[in-house]
Parts: structure tokens; C-alpha cells; sequence
């Protein structure tokens, strides 16, 4: 199914060698990328500024010998964009009336849109433009004749694709996205959500990181797709340089980026998610107040349709989509990330354990990940107070499919990391409750159902709060945010009821990779991490049904799926309100096939994993009725830090949701049925 389909639009930068003040080959030159985007299935394709020409063509810009050759590579240009789907943005210099602009055409299907001037003419340093140019507030024309073509003119124009929803775009030259307020400000108040800016701009040394800086914040800032391209190989080398630098971001992130100081024709080629601009901005209410605030200037702003009429069928999706959206592969900004999170937890803590007045904790320690996790995080928290370990009352609580090798490693962990490490066996009250319900279990009957599970769950829960009544501290909560997404916890009296709870916003496969870096960069004593490296390595399992014949141990996984899927489907679910549908499609492109994209160096190979379509839309399903089913629990979780900006299930936070609503709507759309 095509990217269109899925809310995606493809476009291009483009960066041709400049044939310098000879402006028919810069127009072949030209013509030959129009088609390479096209047959890529771009919606629209941009040029450098004053690519017709060049832009370091100096006094030569106010020759008429060159500007009539502008124009007659501007008209062949126009003329091959005949039955071609791609907008084409091109940089030429235009006479109108008795001033020289320096303009950005978007032209369409043989056709002349609009052409926005520039607004900002440098006159600085290298920069000499108001020698040359009039700038856009000098004209007294909003529209102008331009071969046989009467077409808007200014740089209030916003572009808007009918029949590619949501797909509307300004274009800007050059220094205009360089000031406090670009003219792209405006238009994106009055809903473009494509910035593009043709650029000529030099390259000196920081600058390929500033203009990567400009392109990300301003994208972030306005909630939209920004596309930068700049002049490269062939400008004249007189006194500058010039790299061809090429940027596609979305809302803060680098999609693409061409290769610099190529000598060589460049593409470059992103899929910009036009509902994740749409959903974002419908969620920032500041956003629509300065609509409001500046109505003035948004609804001054005019709107050009057009039609691409091009039936796509490009389903290689041009972005990158993170199997771990929550878990960043690069190992710097992992580092960075692992580093946050944990001090997020540990600040958490630390200042609930001081507003109470309570210097205690009790803390449940089954040796999986989780409770590892929120032990860690209250050991560092204690060292940071200067309170004793031992003040951590840590109980491991075997019940009646507690397996030998994981309460050895609960035994470790708590030895090992120095806190008061305890032994409470529940199955004598496991057994007593068990036989108050008449239970087949308590006649010695090995039925194994959700009741014999919560009991155990429930029993483990009661002790640790009578505990903490006993002792003075707090009950300190291990479930995460996955289990709470799905609903896999035990209500009230079980885990997911504490008295704070560090984990409540981090997915199981951040809880995963924060022990892992844990493992790379604490320097705990080697009995630490050895046991730190099993639980990672383990199945994960709450060790509440004891071992088949076979001695195969109860996997949580196997009864409600990978938490790696539930993980990437809980992030586009809640973060961007995504149909279950797209989720899926972007579930494919991130896991069909393990060979495509980066892993973390953290996972070996046979961790890396890849699923079928039918794998993918079968735990979706099951999320979705997961999901809908358990908001109980969520409504009443107890309180703990946010952690991420896609990552809270807090009723009194991010997401707030009825308890008593059904996932009709989104298995319908799922399935197909709308």
C-alpha cells in the first residue's frame, strides 16, 4: 500500500552542479532531477535559490542577456513539468515592473502557481543582495505576468494539495528563515505544515551544524516539516565556498540530509508523516491561542490549490521507524537518555521520601527486571540522601512456581548491593486464602486459573504494606508501563497498587535497557552484575503457575505478546493518536525485516527479531483490547514520576480516558470494516 495512503508525503531536495550564468543548462540540469523525483513518486521537489542562474553570479545578475536566458530556462523548465506529478520549486531573479527579485517559482503540471520573493536581502559580510535586489515589501503588485501566466506574487502564498490532505506549503528564500520572525511564521499559523527554504549560503566552518540546528528547531518550533537546500558545486569559488548542504526535519527531527561538497547531482528523498503534524498540533492549545493572537497576519495569508493527480504506489516508506521508539539506538544519545531516565526515577523519589518525612522503604524483590530496576533506583536515591542502604527492606517472596535461580539472584541483589535483604515464603497464606475460597487448589487439585495467580500477587502486596505499616517507610512500587498499558498487573491489593511507584511511566524494554547500561556503567561488584546479566537475559515471567511436564516455565510473553510490539504500539497509540492501521503498516516497516534499520549495540543477534504482517496485526489486536479493557487500573494507579514525553498513562497527567469504553472503533478500523 503506498506511503500516501498511510498519511506520509514524499519530498525532495534537490542539489544540481551549477553550470555558472549559464542558465539553459542549469535548466537541463534542472529537468533531469524533476524526473529522478518524479519517478521516486515525490509530491514536490526543490531547488537551491537562484539555481537558474547561480547565486554568485555577482553584477552579472543585472545583465539582460542573462536575465532574458533566465527566463527562457525558467519557460523549459515549466515546459517539462508537463504530465510530471512532482511541485517544482526553482530559484531564479525576476524583473518586475522597474526591480530585480529574487524569487523562489512553484510551478505545477506545466503550469506557474505563485512566485514568492524574498523579504530579507543580506547586506553583510560576503552578502551583497541589496546592491542587486528589491525586496518583497517594495512591490506594489500581488500578482504578476509571467510568460503567458498571470500568477500570485508575494510571500503570502501557502500552497495547498487538495487530494494529498493535509499537505500545505510556503516557500521562503534564503535569509528569510534566518530572522527572529520568518515570513514562514505566518503562514504556519495560517496551517502550512511544509516550510521550504531555497537557499544559496556559503559554507564556513560551523556552519553545516548551525544550519542542521536552524532547520530542527524551526520545524519544532512551528509543529511542521521543514525543508532546506542550499547551492553547491559550481558557484563561483572567487572568494567562498560551497557545500550543497540538504536538510529534511519534521517536528524537531532530522529526516535527511545530503552529502556534502558532492560533486555530483543529489536527491534527497523523505516521507514527511502529515498526521503526526496534524495530531500535534491539534494537542497544543498554546499553538491555536497564537492564531488567535495574530489573526491578523494568518488570515492575510492566501491560499493557492492545486491538484497533484497522481495515483502513487511507492510503499518503501523513506524514513526511518524505531523498532524502540522509547530507547534510542545510537549509544551517545542512549547514554544521555539512560542517564535522564534515571535520574528522573531517583529525583522522584528522593523528593517524595523527603515531603513525607519518611526515610524507610519496603520494596518486593522478585529477581526479574522490574523490581531489579526500582531497587536500583532507591539505592542510588538513599547514597544521594546519605541515608543507609539497610534503611531498604528488601523481601523476596517465594510462592508456589518461584523458580531456584531467580530468588538465588533476588538473594544476590540484595547481598550484594548492601540493602536489609529478607526471605518471606507466602505460600502458607497463599494456601490459607486459597481454602477460605473453597479453591480446587486447596484440596490438592493442580488447577492453575487467574484466582490461584492473584492470590499469590495479592498475598505478596498485603505483606509488603503491613510491612511498611510496621516499619515506617514506604511500599515502594516495581510495575511498568507496559504491564499497565496491557492491564498485566493485579488491581487493588496486588502489584499495581504501592505507595509510589518509579516505574509507572518506563516500558518494559527501556526497563530492559536502563539495567543493561546499568550493567556497562556503574561499577557494582561483580556479584552485582552477574546477576544484573541474567535477569536481562531471562524469560520474562511472573512466576505465579508452576513449570509444565516438559519444565517450560510460565512466559509472560507467550500469553500476551512481545513486549517489544506492545511497546511500539502503546508509543504511536498515546503519543500521536495514530489508527490502528497505520500503526500497523509502521510495525512492518520497523520489524518485517530484521536486516533493515539499526539495532542497539546492546542486543545480540539472535535478540534482534522480526514478525510477520499477520504476527503484527494479531498482537495489535490484542493490545487494543487490552488497552481498552484495563483503563481501571490506570484510573487508580498510584503516583510516580513522568519519564518521557510519549511515555504517562497518569489519569492525572497525560492520558485520561473513561474506564467503561470499548475498542469497537479501532478493531473496526483495524480490520477494515469502516
Amino acid at each position: 500500500m503506498s506511503v500516501y495512503s498511510h498519511g506520509f508525503a514524499r519530498i525532495a531536495a534537490a542539489v544540481p552542479p551549477v553550470a555558472l550564468a549559464d542558465p539553459l543548462e542549469n535548466a537541463a540540469r534542472t529537468v533531469e532531477l524533476i524526473n529522478r523525483a518524479h519517478h521516486e513518486g515525490a509530491a514536490l521537489v526543490a531547488f537551491p535559490e537562484l539555481g537558474l542562474c547561480g547565486y554568485s553570479i555577482d553584477d552579472l545578475v543585472q545583465q539582460d542577456a542573462l536575465l532574458d536566458d533566465v527566463m527562457d530556462a525558467l519557460m523549459t523548465v515549466v515546459d517539462a513539468t508537463r504530465r510530471v506529478s512532482s511541485v517544482v520549486l526553482v530559484g531564479a531573479p525576476l524583473r518586475i515592473d522597474d526591480g530585480l527579485y529574487n524569487c523562489a517559482v512553484v510551478i505545477h503540471d506545466g503550469e506557474v502557481l505563485g512566485v514568492a520573493p524574498k523579504s530579507y536581502l543580506p547586506n553583510y559580510r560576503e552578502f551583497y543582495e541589496q546592491r542587486y535586489f528589491a525586496a518583497a515589501r517594495d512591490a506594489v503588485v500581488d500578482s504578476i505576468t509571467l510568460g503567458e501566466y498571470e500568477v500570485p506574487f508575494g510571500p503570502d502564498l501557502v500552497f495547498e494539495a487538495v487530494d494529498v490532505p493535509g499537505l500545505r506549503f510556503h516557500v521562503e528564500v534564503c535569509e528569510d528563515g534566518w530572522v527572529p520572525i520568518p515570513p514562514s511564521t505566518w503562514a504556519t499559523l495560517a496551517g502550512a505544515t511544509l516550510l521550504v527554504n531555497l537557499s544559496g549560503s556559503p559554507v564556513t566552518v560551523g556552519k553545516e551544524e548551525y544550519r542542521r540546528a536552524l532547520a530542527t528547531s524551526h520545524s519544532a518550533r512551528n509543529v511542521a516539516a521543514h525543508l532546506y537546500v542550499a547551492s553547491g558545486f559550481g558557484e563561483s569559488t572567487t572568494d567562498l565556498a560551497w557545500d550543497g548542504d540538504a536538510l529534511i526535519a519534521e517536528n524537531g527531527t532530522l529526516l535527511a540530509r545530503s552529502e556534502t561538497f558532492s560533486m555530483d547531482p543529489q536527491l534527497v528523498v523523505a516521507d514527511i508523516d502529515l498526521d503526526r503534524i496534524r495530531q500535534e498540533r491539534s494537542r497544543l492549545i498554546s499553538m491555536r491561542d497564537q492564531v488567535g493572537d495574530f489573526s491578523d497576519q494568518a488570515r492575510a495569508i492566501r491560499r493557492i490549490p492545486f491538484e497533484i493527480d497522481a495515483e502513487y504506489s511507492v510503499d518503501d516508506l523513506k524514513r526511518t521507524v524505531l523498532r524502540f521508539p522509547f530507547v534510542p539506538t545510537g549509544a551517545a544519545d542512549r547514554d544521555q537518555r539512560c542517564r535522564e531516565v534515571l535520574d528522573i526515577q531517583v529525583q522522584g523519589l528522593v523528593a517524595r521520601l523527603r515531603a513525607t518525612g519518611i526515610s524507610k522503604i519496603v520494596i518486593g524483590v522478585s529477581g526479574g527486571l522490574d523490581s531489579t530496576l526500582a531497587l536500583l533506583v532507591a539505592v542510588q536515591a538513599f547514597d544521594l540522601l546519605g541515608l543507609p542502604r539497610t534503611d531498604i527492606h528488601a523481601y523476596t517472596m517465594p510462592g508456589f512456581a518461584t523458580g531456584d535461580a531467580t530468588l538465588a539472584r533476588s538473594h544476590v541483589l540484595m547481598d550484594s548491593l548492601g540493602v536489609t535483604g529478607n526471605e518471606l515464603d507466602i505460600r502458607p497464606s497463599c494456601t490459607q486464602m486459597l481454602a477460605d475460597l473453597g479453591h480446587p487448589f486447596a484440596d490438592g487439585e493442580p488447577v492453575y486459573d487467574v484466582t490461584f495467580e492473584n492470590v499469590q500477587a495479592g498475598e505478596r502486596t498485603s505483606h509488603l504494606f503491613r510491612l511498611a505499616n510496621y516499619l515506617g517507610g514506604i511500599v515502594l512500587g516495581t510495575g511498568d508501563l507496559s504491564e499497565l498499558a496491557l492491564g498485566w498487573c493485579t488491581y487493588g491489593v496486588g502489584d499495581q497498587m504501592s505507595h509510589y511507584n518509579v516505574n509507572g511511566s518506563v516500558p518494559k524494554t527501556l526497563v530492559r535497557h536502563l539495567i543493561r547500561w546499568k550493567i556497562a556503567t556503574s561499577g557494582y561488584a561483580d556479584a552485582t552484575i552477574e546477576a544484573l546479566r541474567e535477569i536481562v537475559d531471562d524469560v520474562i515471567s511472573p512466576e505465579l503457575v508452576p513449570a509444565d511436564a516438559a519444565g517450560n516455565v510460565q512466559s509472560t510473553e507467550d500469553t500476551v505478546g512481545p513486549y517489544e510490539l506492545h511497546d511500539f504500539f502503546l508509543y504511536h497509540l498515546t503519543r500521536f493518536g495514530y489508527r490502528p492501521s497505520k500503526i500497523a503498516y509502521l510495525a512492518r516497516q520497523a520489524w518485517g525485516d530484521k536486516t533493515r534499520g539499526p539495532w542497539s549495540d546492546m542486543m545480540t543477534d539472535d535478540q534482534r527479531n522480526e514478525y510477520t504482517g499477520e504476527i503484527i496485526d494479531k498482537w495489535l489486536e490484542v493490545f487494543l483490547k487490552r488497552f481498552m479493557s484495563n483503563q481501571f487500573k490506570r484510573t487508580a494507579m498510584p503516583n510516580g514520576p513522568k519519564i518521557g514525553s510519549g511515555g504517562s498513562l497518569s489519569p492525572r497527567g497525560d492520558w485520561r480516558s473513561p474506564s467503561d469504553a470499548p475498542a469497537t472503533a479501532w478493531l473496526r478500523e483495524l480490520h477494515g470494516d469502516r
